[in-house]
C-alpha cells in the first residue's frame, strides 16, 4: 500500500518557469489589436484569423476574449454560407472546436448549418453535446427535439414497444438457430434487439449492421449494456458495401432483418436481399461442412394484400374537389394533385404510395372490395427475387362488392418469418404499423357500382410496389377512358381493354401541377378561405381611399403581403378585393403559372400581383418595404406548422411585420389562443417512449432510445386518438401578434379533471384570430393542420374533481408544459 502521508516529489522540470517570449507577446498583442480594428471594420473573415492566432499562442485569453470571437466566427460564416463556400465554413467550425471543445454555443450553430445542409445524423450529434455540456440550454434544446423526429423515427418506439411483434421474432430466431444456422448476420440491425436475440439463442457468431449513425452509436450502448460488446460485431455501414472476408470472415448461415416498410420494398428489402445470397450468405448448397448446409433469411417471405376504399379523408388530401375558392373561380387552375401518384414508369418527383393507419382515419373508411392478393414473395428463392423487377405488369379484375368513390387501393402484408410464426400488418390488427394508401387522382372521382370489375395493375418494376386502378368494366363497357398509353407498355394489347388502362393516374396533362397533400386539404377548405377573404375585405374597406369609384393611382393601392409557406391563394384573394397589390410568397414557377392563369380567368390585372421571392434571397427580407414611399396595408403571416407546432421565429416575424405597417393596416392572424384538454392516452405513451424492458423481451434498451424521446408528439389526429379525456377544453396560452404588450412567456392555469385516470398527455391546438369576430381553429375537421400534445415523464393519478397546475412555457417556437397537482382556488371573497 503506498504510504498516504508521503508528499508527492517535484523535479526540476516542474519547478522552473516558463521564460517569457517577447516575440511571442509582441505577435499576441498585435494581432489581438488587428482582431478588434478588423472586427470594427466588419471584415469577419481577418478577424477571425487573427483571433485563431492568438486563441492557439495564447489560451490565457480564451475566457476574455470568447464572447468577441463567437460573434466573429458566426459573422464569417454567414458570409461564407452566403457565397457557397461551405467546405471552408465547416473548417471554420472544426478550428473553433479545437481551441473551444466544450462551447455549447458554437455546438449549437455548427449542428444548425449541419441541418440545414440535410447532415441530420451529425447535426443531432452536435446538438446533444451542446445539451450534455448545459443541460438546461434552451436553444440546443429546442433544436435537438426538431432533429430527434429525423434521427429516431417514431415508429422506432411502437415497434420495440409491440411485445408480440417482438416475441415472434425472437422464437424463429431461437428455431433457426437451434436448427444449426450458428452464424448470422443482421441487416438494419437498428438498436440491436435482433442479433442480440440470436446471440441469446446460442449462435456462435454475430454480426451486424447500421447505415444510420444515430443508430449505430445507440446500439454499441444497447450492447455494452446487455453484456454483448465484442459477442455481436456492429458495422457501420450499408449491407450492399460488406464484403467478405473484409468485414465479415466467413459467409453467415441466417440473415435476419425487418428493412421492410408500409409498401414492403421502400426500405430496400429486394437489393439488400440479392446482394447478401451473392456476396454474405451461405447459398443453396454449401460444401462447408457446417451444420447448416443452407442460408436462410428470416423474415422467410411476405404475402400481399390490398382493396379499393372510399375515404373523404384521403380524398380531401390528394385531389382538388371545389370549383371555387374565397370568391376565386378555380376553373382555370388545371389539375392539381398531391406527390404521390403511382405510375408503371417510375419518376424521381412523384412518391408511388403514402401511409395511414386505416383504424384511425377521421371519418373512417369503407371497403368497395374485397382485399386480394396481390404479390407472393420467397425471399430465400434468390432467383425470384431477382426476377421481380423484369415480371409483366400483372392486372387483376376485382368484382365490386359496395357501392361508392374509389379514394385509394389500401396495400398490407403478411410477413411470414418461418412455417410457423407471421406478421400481420392488416387495418383491423393490433400492430405498429400502418397501411400503404395508392390515392386515385381522377378529377371527378369514379363511383364504383356492384357488380362492377374494378382493373387493377400490380407491377414492381423499380422495386417498389406499385398498384394502379386504370379501368372499370361495367355491363361489358369499358367507364374509363383516357389518353393512349405508350405503344409497346402492354405485353398483350387487348383494342377495348388499352384505351381504359391508358387513364393511369399519370398526369400526362401539360397544365397538372403538384402540391404538398396538406396544400391540397388547405385547397378544400371552403370555409377557411372564405373567413380570411371576410377578415381582409374589412382591413381594404376601411383603408380605402373615398370616395369610392374615384380614379386611382398607383400610390392609392393597398398593398398586402402574404408570407404563408408553400402554395397560398390569400394573395390572389386580397388582389380581388379592389385596389390591391398583392404580393405572394410562392417560389416554385409552376405553382406562379397557375396563380397567374388564376388571376387573368378571375379578371384581376396582371399588375397586381407580384411574386415578392423572385429576386429575394434573405429570408427576413420578406417583411422588407414593398417600396421607398409605401407601408403593408396586411401582412398574412404562416403561423402553424402543419404537424402542429407554432412556426419557428414567429412572434421575430410579427414584431417586424407591426412595424411595416400603415396606420389602420393589421397583421393576420391577430391573436392565437393556444387550447388544450387533459387525456390519458396509452397510446401515446407507447409511440413517445420505450415502456420498460418486458416489452424488449428483458433486453435493456429505453434507457438509450429513450434519450431521443421528444415531449411534443406532432401530426395528432385529436379525433381520432385513442384516450379518455380527463378534462374540458381550457386556454392555454395566448400569443397576441398585434400588441406586443400583452404577451408574456410563461403561464400557470389550474385545471380540474371532470374523470378519474391516468395524466399522460396535454393535447394542444389553437384558436386563430384573424380579427376581432373571425376565427378558424387548427382543430377543425377539415383544416390542413394536425394537432400536437406534450407527453408527461411522468403521468399523474387523478381523481375526478382534483386540480391539476400547467405551467405553460414559450421560449421562441417551442411550446413547454409542466404538470402537478394542486389544491383547489381560493374561493372568491
Amino acid at each position: 500500500m503506498p504510504n498516504a502521508s508521503a508528499k508527492p516529489k517535484h523535479g526540476r522540470r516542474n519547478r522552473r518557469r516558463r521564460r517569457e517570449d517577447p516575440a511571442r507577446n509582441e505577435l499576441v498583442s498585435s494581432s489581438l489589436e488587428s482582431a478588434q480594428q478588423c472586427l470594427f471594420n466588419q471584415d469577419y473573415g481577418t478577424a477571425f484569423v487573427h483571433y485563431l492566432l492568438v486563441l492557439n499562442l495564447a489560451p490565457v485569453f480564451k475566457d476574455l476574449a470568447k464572447d468577441s470571437f463567437r460573434f466573429t466566427l458566426f459573422k464569417w460564416a454567414e458570409e461564407l454560407d452566403s457565397v457557397g463556400r461551405i467546405q471552408d465554413l465547416f473548417n471554420c467550425y472544426e478550428q473553433a472546436l479545437e481551441i473551444f471543445p466544450s462551447d455549447e454555443v458554437i455546438l449549437n450553430s455548427m449542428g444548425e448549418h449541419l441541418f440545414r445542409m440535410g447532415f441530420r445524423d451529425e447535426a443531432a450529434g452536435h446538438f446533444h453535446k451542446a445539451l450534455k455540456i448545459k443541460p438546461d440550454y434552451p436553444e440546443a434544446r429546442e433544436n435537438f427535439y426538431r432533429v430527434a423526429n429525423w434521427l429516431v423515427e417514431r415508429w422506432h418506439f411502437l415497434m420495440l414497444n409491440d411485445h408480440g411483434r417482438n416475441r415472434k421474432y425472437q422464437q424463429a430466431i431461437h428455431k433457426a438457430v437451434r436448427s444449426g444456422c450458428s452464424t448470422v448476420l443482421d441487416i438494419g440491425t437498428g438498436t440491436g434487439i435482433l442479433g442480440m436475440c440470436a446471440k441469446k439463442a446460442g449462435a456462435a457468431e454475430v454480426y451486424a449492421c447500421e447505415l444510420s449513425k444515430t443508430m449505430y452509436d445507440l446500439a454499441c450502448e444497447v450492447l455494452a449494456a446487455n453484456g454483448m460488446k465484442g459477442q455481436i460485431n456492429i458495422l457501420h455501414k450499408k449491407s450492399l458495401e460488406m464484403e467478405v472476408p473484409r468485414d465479415i470472415p466467413r459467409r453467415v448461415s441466417l440473415v435476419v432483418t425487418e428493412t421492410v416498410d408500409a409498401g414492403l420494398f421502400g426500405e430496400g428489402i429486394l437489393e439488400s436481399l440479392i446482394h447478401a445470397w451473392h456476396h454474405l450468405l451461405l447459398p443453396p448448397k454449401s460444401e462447408s461442412g457446417e451444420e447448416c448446409a443452407t442460408g436462410r433469411v428470416i423474415p422467410a417471405g411476405a404475402t400481399v394484400f390490398a382493396m379499393a376504399v372510399e375515404s373523404e379523408e384521403i380524398r380531401r388530401h390528394h385531389r382538388l374537389r371545389t370549383a371555387s375558392l374565397g370568391g376565386l373561380s378555380l376553373a382555370a387552375a388545371g389539375h392539381l394533385r398531391s406527390p404521390v401518384s403511382c405510375s408503371l414508369e417510375p419518376d424521381d418527383s412523384m412518391e408511388p404510395y403514402t401511409t395511414e393507419r386505416l383504424s384511425r382515419l377521421p371519418g373512417g373508411f369503407k371497403s368497395l372490395t374485397e382485399p386480394f392478393t396481390a404479390l407472393r414473395i420467397d425471399f430465400n428463392n434468390v432467383q425470384e427475387l431477382e426476377s421481380l423487377t423484369s415480371r409483366e405488369v400483372q392486372r387483376i379484375r376485382l368484382p365490386v362488392v359496395r357501392a361508392g368513390k374509389l379514394d385509394a387501393l389500401a396495400v398490407w402484408f403478411q410477413l411470414h418469418l418461418d412455417e410457423e410464426n407471421s406478421l400481420s400488418t392488416g387495418p383491423h390488427e393490433d400492430t405498429c404499423w400502418e397501411q400503404a394508401i395508392y390515392p386515385d387522382h381522377s378529377t371527378e372521382g369514379l363511383i364504383l357500382q356492384p357488380q362492377d370489375e374494378l382493373i387493377v395493375e400490380v407491377s414492381c418494376k423499380d422495386a417498389y410496389l406499385r398498384l394502379s386502378s386504370v379501368a372499370v368494366e361495367r355491363s361489358g363497357h369499358m367507364v374509363r377512358q383516357g389518353p393512349q398509353r405508350p405503344e409497346g407498355s402492354v405485353p398483350n394489347p387487348e383494342a377495348e381493354l388499352c384505351s381504359a388502362l391508358a387513364c393511369l393516374q399519370t398526369g400526362q396533362s401539360p397544365d397538372f401541377c403538384v402540391l404538398e397533400s396538406s396544400e391540397v386539404a388547405l385547397l378544400n377548405n371552403w370555409d377557411y378561405h372564405h373567413r380570411f377573404r371576410t377578415a381582409l375585405s374589412k382591413v381594404t374597406s376601411r383603408l380605402t381611399p373615398e370616395p369610392a369609384g374615384a380614379q386611382l393611382t398607383d400610390s392609392d393601392l393597398l398593398y398586402v403581403l402574404d408570407v404563408s409557406e408553400g402554395f397560398s391563394l390569400l394573395s390572389l384573394i386580397a388582389a380581388s378585393l379592389g385596389p390591391v397589390k398583392a404580393f405572394s410568397s410562392v417560389e416554385k414557377i409552376k405553382q406562379q403559372e397557375v396563380l397567374k392563369r388564376l388571376a387573368q380567368s378571375n379578371n384581376i390585372p396582371e399588375d397586381r400581383l407580384e411574386f415578392w421571392l423572385n429576386n429575394m434571397e434573405d429570408e427576413q427580407g420578406r417583411l422588407q418595404r414593398p417600396s421607398q414611399e409605401k407601408l403593408w396595408s396586411a401582412i398574412i403571416l404562416d403561423c402553424v406548422e402543419t404537424c402542429g407546432l407554432i412556426r419557428q421565429k414567429l412572434m421575430e416575424k410579427a414584431s417586424l411585420a407591426r412595424c411595416l405597417l400603415e396606420e389602420g393596416g393589421s397583421v393576420f392572424p391577430q391573436k392565437m389562443v393556444v387550447c388544450g384538454m387533459l387525456v390519458d392516452s396509452q397510446m401515446l405513451l407507447q409511440e413517445s417512449a420505450v415502456q420498460g424492458q418486458e416489452p424488449t423481451l428483458g433486453f435493456n434498451i429505453a434507457p438509450f432510445i429513450n434519450q431521443f424521446t421528444v415531449p411534443v408528439h406532432v401530426f395528432l389526429d385529436f379525433s381520432t386518438l385513442e384516450c379518455e379525456r380527463l378534462s374540458e377544453a381550457v386556454e392555454l396560452f395566448v400569443l397576441d401578434l398585434m400588441n406586443v404588450t400583452a404577451n408574456y412567456t410563461n403561464r400557470e392555469v389550474k385545471v380540474q379533471a371532470t374523470s378519474s385516470g391516468r395524466l399522460t398527455a396535454v393535447p394542444f391546438w389553437y384558436q386563430i384570430h384573424l380579427d376581432e369576430e373571425i376565427t378558424v381553429s387548427t382543430l377543425d375537421p377539415k383544416s390542413h393542420w394536425k394537432q400536437a400534445a406534450v407527453v408527461l415523464q411522468q403521468p399523474l393519478e387523478l381523481r375526478a374533481g382534483d386540480w391539476v397546475r400547467l405551467s405553460v412555457k414559450l421560449h421562441k417556437s417551442t411550446l413547454t408544459i409542466v404538470a402537478d397537482k394542486d389544491s383547489p382556488p381560493a374561493p372568491m371573497e
